[in-house]
């Protein structure tokens, strides 16, 4: 847009294309706002822009997240009647943290906007519609992202977005109960991340085969069959349950990504560990969400004879923080790998502040299992490949038995340890103590 508005200044033909043209994205970038620059210059350059534009607009994006001194109320309900016309396709509104959130205004939603719409994405917004909505017959995607809305509210939405095919809800803390309907036979996507007061989710959409579920636990006792194909959750006291009970609830899963910080066992029944304990239910499928766990303890993968037979790539991450009750032990993710016949790719991630494993410089012998060809693993990962005994005989088992393997990367750097998307790029230390370990644990992985 810089370079527009400077050969705009030469060419008149090209200032009367830039008034017409249909896609403006307003960033701190793209209007070139220093940061040390006043949030109201911000602004002032957008208005000017939008005072002197057409109107006909396919995508108008504001995203100013981060800039300081800027609130612009006073803007944008007019920028919004600029933009809000028949023929819109994308609307993007992600403002930053306020006491008080600016609310969009639905009543500019008209039936011709409603036509054209395919993609909102609201963050720091309030969003409050009503039964008088109407349909947005060409909506397939919603991100709604620390906004402020009701259940009631968002059932309204949803309900008038029967197109929908990507839902992705984040921190969203008034939203108590979500349920889609049987008539979203579009919807094959699902994301709900930090909505901290859910306490119930059903889905009868039919064809959803893609879920994320990340800040809150889930509980698989009374789960039936879904027809998920790709899964990502992100909880502790994550890799029993996946293990055991995922194999037989979701068999056509193809790509299964668990996340656990740090993986524990809950003590029921015992004075001090309070929990909070909420359902979920997709279709059949019905889960608790459980807050609040203080006391915890570690328990390994299974080794069971249920299998993802459709299971073609598996992330796995597992890490250890600055206190742990009993680390994982790493070698029984074995239990995975032997259920997983198809599998192509596999991806660990090890990382460990400290060393809570046995080392593998300890006089004690090495661990072994059965043997059992994998055909198909063709790639493996291993970040924070570190010293631990039991992630030196997972490795061991790999290069064995994947008679496929085409490559192995083993990682002795923390696998998200850098910011790469903040402004600072900062990385978290490694301890002394492992980077001490490091060299002799590639050497002695080499010699075996």
């Amino acid at each position: 847009m810089r370079e527009a508005a400077r050969t705009a200044c030469i060419s008149p033909t090209f200032f009367h294309s830039w008034r017409c043209h249909s896609n403006l994205i307003f960033t701190k970038d793209t209007i070139g706002l220093k940061r040390s620059a006043c949030g109201e210059y911000f602004g002032d350059k957008i208005d000017r822009i939008l005072r002197n534009h057409s109107g006909c607009l396919k995508t108008f994006n504001i995203d100013y997240y981060g800039t300081h001194g800027f609130t612009g109320t006073s803007y944008f309900d007019r920028w919004l009647q600029i933009a809000l016309k028949a023929g819109i396709e994308e609307l993007t509104l992600v403002l930053s943290e306020a006491k008080q959130k600016y609310n969009f205004p639905c009543s500019l939603l008209s039936d011709g906007v409603r036509n054209s719409l395919r993609y909102l994405r609201l963050q720091f917004c309030a969003l409050h519609p009503t039964v008088e909505l109407g349909p947005l017959r060409s909506l397939k995607s919603l991100y709604l992202w620390r906004v402020s809305i009701t259940w009631n509210e968002l059932e309204c939405l949803i309900f008038n977005s029967l197109t929908l095919e990507l839902l992705d809800l984040i921190s969203c803390p008034q939203i108590e109960c979500l349920k889609l309907p049987c008539a979203l036979q579009r919807l094959s996507a699902l994301s709900v991340l930090a909505c901290e007061r859910l306490k119930v989710i059903e889905s009868k959409a039919p064809n959803l085969s893609s879920l994320y579920l990340c800040g809150n636990w889930l509980d698989f006792s009374l789960v039936e069959t879904l027809p998920i194909k790709e899964l990502e959750l992100q909880q502790t006291n994550l890799i029993w349950d996946a293990r055991a009970k995922l194999p037989s609830l979701m068999p056509n899963i193809e790509t299964l990504a668990i996340q656990s910080s740090r993986e524990v066992y809950i003590l029921h029944n015992v004075g001090c560990c309070r929990t909070a304990v909420y359902m979920v239910k997709l279709g059949s499928y019905l889960v608790y969400l459980i807050h609040d766990i203080v006391l915890v303890q570690v328990v390994d993968a299974p080794m069971l004879p249920t299998k993802f037979l459709h299971l073609k790539h598996l992330t796995i991450t597992v890490r250890s923080g600055a206190i742990v009750f009993r680390a994982c032990d790493y070698f029984s993710l074995v239990s995975f790998l032997d259920a997983s016949p198809s599998l192509e790719t596999l991806i660990l991630d090890v990382t460990q502040r400290r060393m809570v494993h046995e080392s593998i410089f300890a006089d004690s012998q090495l661990r072994h299992m059965p043997e059992h060809r994998h055909g198909h693993l063709k790639n493996v990962k291993i970040s924070g490949f570190n010293s631990a005994k039991c992630v030196v005989e997972l490795t061991c088992y790999i290069l064995k038995n994947a008679v496929s393997l085409e490559c192995l990367t083993l990682d002795t750097i923390y696998g998200s340890r850098c910011d790469d998307q903040g402004e600072d790029n900062r990385c978290t230390p490694m301890t002394d103590g492992i980077l001490m370990e490091i060299p002799g644990t590639l050497g002695y992985q080499n010699t075996h």
